[in-house]
């Protein structure tokens, strides 16, 4: 078969002692064939099995191969080399110059490969991976996906990376394969305003042919501050491995919170004969949890958490998202709000709890799993991603509670006391928490869906001695399929698909109001239960699932990442704060035109705010108390209007008798042109690897105003990048999206969008 000329090239001289580990992204210049594809064909990881359409329906499921051609070039007998893959779905055989290495089962979780005596220096060498994504019940999560509330999409979708490291080295945390050790971990014991008090372990191994005495040297360093420790030398004997520990003690430590996501970075050096062998650089955050009979505390602050639930899925290409996406992510779950996120229903992206570390959103990790318990394999399978998770991710301060359970599976009780005990086998501290959906004793905290409860009262009557409850999802099942809602007068004149919290933008302001609406009288309700010290909506953002041929539409975003009405109605729970890291939002919920209702909804965190119509004032006024709003950190502001005038609706916020913040809307004109934009979300495009972000085109009148029921097919050409999606696409509630991916040397990108009738569009980005 013909194949694609393709070369790797690395070079790896002799290196100082301190450089001789690297890691270098190994995802440009693969080619990728699978049944639907016969020929090889040229590609970039992350990458996906197959482009689906937009709604996904009978997704790639099947065997495909990746190939790469790689030199490496080294005059240091004593370096090794691995491949480390953060994750391809769902089963690996990997390959180098066709001798078998690696056999990995499971998804969501990295592995490693040791090549060092499979490739040859200075020569071309192949590394093959056949990869399979077909119904396993013996994988996690086991569910053949035409009957799985979400999908798992195949290929090489996360990223790998060629490291290079000495002989004598630093083991991966996850390949170590050592109960409660293995690679760098850091835990702080004891945590006051005064002190914290932790230890470093690192689990080394040599594989030198004698002995080596070596110490730990670790500098822990934030803005003009800095630490360093050094351990007592120690004998590691030829060809064993060694674990090593190191108290670590800092004074007045920057806690890190939701609100002041402080990190420290721990750079970690293995010293031998006065010189660096190796080197490992990690982020941590110092940070003290504790579930008390009162409640959740952290860092001795009672906390409420108010959450949401996240699919890692994107448009088009499934899972295969670049990191800066994975933090663009990150990015829309903590400005709609939300200070915790659970990881519903597997584990997610390195890059994903990065930006959760780094922006100050508090994590339920969780392994694969829903409404399936399989065999004894499964199991087995199961208790070792729990053991892959916790090794993976137990460094992380966004990581609160390890969700051990099988979401919604009848699990019996075996495996739930076996789950809990493996992974407090491998976090044997007391701030780990683990979280079950079943009300379980081995579980420190239950975690049901509102769902699961009965109405009217749910959730907030349980109680059960002191143990704790967070809502793990709430405002769509219940909206959806129990006709749910206290506020049943109100419902009596609604359709069933309009009083569910499944709604797209296109739907319209009434029912997009209407799923705002559940999910506030649903988090209100919520607040009355006295055990419940949190909850997660479901959930962040539309997305797509094997049992039905459609998008599950109850995101307070879209699936393009476009925010709902709902979105705003979250951002207003979150309070303002003086030191600036939570500021006054407004935001009216409305397109005011003639179809808009006229009891208007206002979001804000303001204690007050004044409404306009035209320059006029209508009424300033405070939070519309009612049943369904009387616990709301900031209840809505609802304005009673007479009658539809056209025009504009100013709205100003008031804090303390000041005003603050103001917002304002404008009745849509005509459509007239094309205004086109990017969403990088902070995040800047990345210059080393490809990156995909989403552009959209938003029909305007001429005054900017988007028209919200304008549909008009939009035609995109892009120069210097490549378009991913439909195209042309209608818009939809007056926007059309495409999803664009960047080359890795790009320079600037220019996109127009155009439609018949209207001013095109047109922008750059560099």
């Amino acid at each position: 078969m013909k194949r694609l000329t393709l070369l790797f090239s690395i070079v790896l001289t002799t290196l100082s002692a301190a450089q001789s580990r690297s890691k270098v992204n190994f995802g440009a210049d693969w080619e990728f064939k699978s049944s639907e594809t016969a020929a090889w064909e040229q590609v970039s990881l992350p990458h996906t099995a197959r482009l689906e359409n937009l709604v996904v329906v009978n997704q790639f499921q099947g065997v495909c191969y990746y190939q790469k051609k790689f030199k490496i070039h080294s005059n240091n007998p004593n370096q090794k080399q691995f491949l480390y893959f953060e994750g391809v779905m769902m089963e690996a055989e990997v390959f180098v110059n066709d001798i078998p290495l690696a056999h990995h089962k499971g998804g969501y979780l990295p592995f490693t490969v040791d090549i060092s005596n499979t490739i040859k220096n200075n020569q071309e060498n192949v590394v093959t991976v056949k990869v399979t994504n077909v119904d396993n019940p013996e994988i996690p999560p086991g569910k053949p996906i035409k009957d799985l509330d979400f999908n798992y999409y195949g290929g090489i979708y996360r990223n790998v990376y060629l490291i290079t490291t000495p002989k004598l080295y630093f083991t991966d945390a996850v390949e170590a394969h050592q109960k409660a050790g293995g690679g760098i971990s850091i835990h702080f014991d004891s945590i006051t305003p005064q002190k914290a008090l932790g230890t470093i372990k690192a689990f080394i191994k040599n594989e030198e042919a004698l002995p080596k005495k070596v110490s730990l040297k670790a500098v822990l360093s934030e803005a003009k501050f800095s630490l360093e420790n050094r351990s007592k030398v120690v004998e590691i004997p030829a060809n064993s491995s060694l674990e090593i520990s190191l108290s670590i003690a800092v004074n007045n430590p920057k806690l890190w919170s939701t609100q002041h996501p402080n990190l420290y970075n721990v750079e970690i050096s293995l010293i031998g004969d006065k010189t660096t062998i190796d080197v490992q650089n990690t982020k941590v955050g110092i940070r003290k949890i504790a579930i008390k009979k009162e409640g959740l505390y952290l860092n001795d602050v009672k906390t409420f958490l108010n959450g949401t639930n996240r699919h890692q899925e994107y448009p088009y290409i499934g899972y295969a998202l670049s990191d800066e996406a994975q933090f663009r992510d990150a990015a829309k779950i903590k400005a709609a709000g939300f200070d915790f996120v659970r990881l519903s229903h597997y584990p997610q992206s390195e890059a994903f709890l990065n930006a959760c570390d780094a922006l100050g959103i508090l994590v339920m990790d969780c392994i694969s799993g829903w409404q399936f318990f399989g065999n004894e394999t499964f199991q087995n399978n199961s208790y070792q991603e729990i053991r892959d998770l916790a090794h993976r991710d137990r460094n992380h301060p966004s990581v609160l509670f390890w969700e051990v359970s099988l979401n919604e599976s009848s699990m019996d009780e075996n495996y739930m006391k076996t789950a809990n005990a493996v992974l407090k086998e491998e976090l044997p501290y007391k701030d780990t928490y683990t979280a079950g959906w079943i009300d379980n004793a081995n579980y420190d905290l239950y975690i049901p869906a509102r769902q699961h409860g009965k109405a009217p009262d749910y959730w907030t009557q349980y109680q059960k001695g002191n143990r704790k409850i967070l809502i793990a999802e709430y405002g769509d099942w219940e909206y959806y399929a129990q006709n749910a809602g206290f506020n049943q007068k109100e419902f009596a004149g609604l359709k069933e698909e309009e009083r569910t919290s499944r709604q797209f933008r296109s739907n319209g302001e009434k029912r997009m109001l209407q799923q705002a609406f559940n999910f506030q009288e649903a988090f209100n309700s919520n607040l009355k239960g006295k055990q419940t010290i949190g909850q997660a909506n479901w959930l962040m953002f539309d997305y797509n699932r094997g049992y039905s041929p459609d998008i599950e539409s109850s995101g307070v975003s879209d699936i393009f990442r476009l925010p709902k009405f709902a979105n705003y109605f979250y951002q207003s729970q979150r309070n303002v704060n003086k030191d600036n890291s939570s500021k006054p939002m407004l935001f009216i919920a409305s397109y005011w035109n003639q179809n808009s209702p006229l009891d208007l909804t206002v979001y804000s965190n303001c204690d007050e705010v004044a409404l306009y119509l035209n320059g006029t004032l209508i009424s300033k006024q405070k939070p519309a108390i009612t049943p369904f709003s009387n616990l709301l950190p900031h209840p809505p502001f609802v304005f009673k209007m007479t009658a539809f005038q056209k025009g504009t609706l100013r709205a100003e916020g008031f804090i303390k008798g000041q005003k603050v913040v103001e917002s304002q809307v404008s009745t849509p004109e005509v459509a007239a042109k094309i205004e086109v934009s990017a969403d990088l979300s902070g995040v800047a495009l990345s210059k080393q690897t490809p990156d995909v972000i989403f552009v959209y085109a938003k029909i305007t009148d001429a005054q900017g105003t988007v028209v919200p029921d304008a549909t008009n097919e939009v035609t995109f050409t892009i120069e210097g990048a490549t378009l991913i999606g439909q195209n042309p696409i209608k818009a939809e509630a007056g926007i059309a999206t495409i999803l664009v991916k960047t080359n890795a040397n790009h320079k600037n990108i220019k996109i127009k969008a155009s439609a018949t009738g209207l001013q095109s569009g047109t922008m750059e980005l560099q």
